[in-house]
């Protein structure tokens, strides 16, 4: 495993990707949450996103949850948003690290934030223009790049064309999402592939569902390709209210608790962050899908004790 990368950063998203598709949350929980995580050793927290309250009600308390967190030394926030009007908003609370979205699948676009997608990548220069005035920095994120529930398959030319137009407009890194874990690993190698050779330099994200049981799959053969950058979610929370069947995101724990395993160092203290995924069970109230949080580490014995 000596071709693997030495470190690995993780963004966590279960504030946000995994608490916009569950039960409103109250404030307090989602601060709770939020801080919890930052104690873990996790460098970058996906914290909220600025969309319409009427879009996504879940996270219509954004600008309050923002200005509560702790913000301890060492850990970066971000915030998603959907269009020019989010980032101003996202901006004006603070923001520095602004993900914006937009869908290889036009259908998927339209029912995620209600416009093309050749409309939203005319909104990204003046995104991105903005962000950079006060100082803060894009991700682009191509959703659906590996497949869309309404559409089936996107072909990888137009994955590759909407991520190419996208930092032709400025924005600082890109991310691929697996909205509805349509990916696979020779899919995932083909993809990468093709990004390294057409963007070379680019700060690449990776962002996976475990919708079909692929996650852990497609991180290791984007992790044999050099990729040192992916997102997961406490738990196994997530999901996309605008994709029918989009399930959560690969379990943080589940993703540390293997990478770790093969030498691979991510800073996470792994017991820390399992503590936090039973309470984030807890403030949603039901099962999370996580098999490590069901299990634990594989040094657990069955008296309880940890090698």
């Amino acid at each position: 495993m000596s071709d693997l990368p030495a470190r690995l950063s993780v963004r966590e998203v279960g504030p946000r990707d995994g608490l916009q598709n569950e039960d409103p949350v109250s404030t307090a929980d989602k601060v709770e949450l939020i801080d919890e995580l930052g104690r873990t050793g996790l460098t970058r927290i996906e914290a909220v996103s600025f969309v319409h309250p009427r879009a996504v009600p879940q996270m219509a308390d954004a600008d309050q949850v923002w200005a509560s967190i702790a913000r301890p030394a060492g850990v970066r926030y971000s915030a998603l948003v959907p269009n020019l009007r989010g980032a101003q908003r996202a901006l004006a609370a603070g923001v520095r690290e602004l993900e914006v979205v937009v869908s290889a699948s036009d259908t998927h676009n339209r029912a995620n934030v209600g416009r093309s997608t050749e409309q939203s990548l005319a909104d990204i220069e003046e995104l991105v223009a903005l962000a950079h005035e006060h100082g803060a920095s894009v991700q682009a994120i191509v959703a659906t790049a590996w497949g869309c529930p309404y559409e089936g398959e996107v072909p990888l030319e137009r994955v590759l064309w909407v991520a190419g137009r996208a930092l032709a407009a400025g924005a600082d890194g890109l991310s691929y999402g697996d909205t509805t874990g349509m990916a696979t690993p020779g899919r995932v190698t083909r993809l990468v592939g093709q990004t390294r050779l057409a963007h070379p330099e680019v700060a690449l994200n990776l962002h996976f569902h475990n919708t079909r049981g692929t996650a852990l799959a497609n991180v290791l053969a984007a992790l044999q390709l050099g990729v040192a950058d992916f997102d997961a979610s406490v738990g196994g929370l997530g999901g996309c209210p605008y994709a029918p069947g989009a399930s959560g995101n690969v379990a943080t724990e589940e993703l540390v608790h293997m990478v770790q395993d093969m030498g691979v160092d991510t800073g996470v203290d792994l017991d820390a962050l399992l503590a936090v995924a039973a309470r984030a069970e807890a403030i949603v109230g039901r099962t999370l899908p996580s098999q490590v949080l069901r299990a634990g580490p594989r040094t657990r014995r069955v008296d309880g004790a940890v090698e």
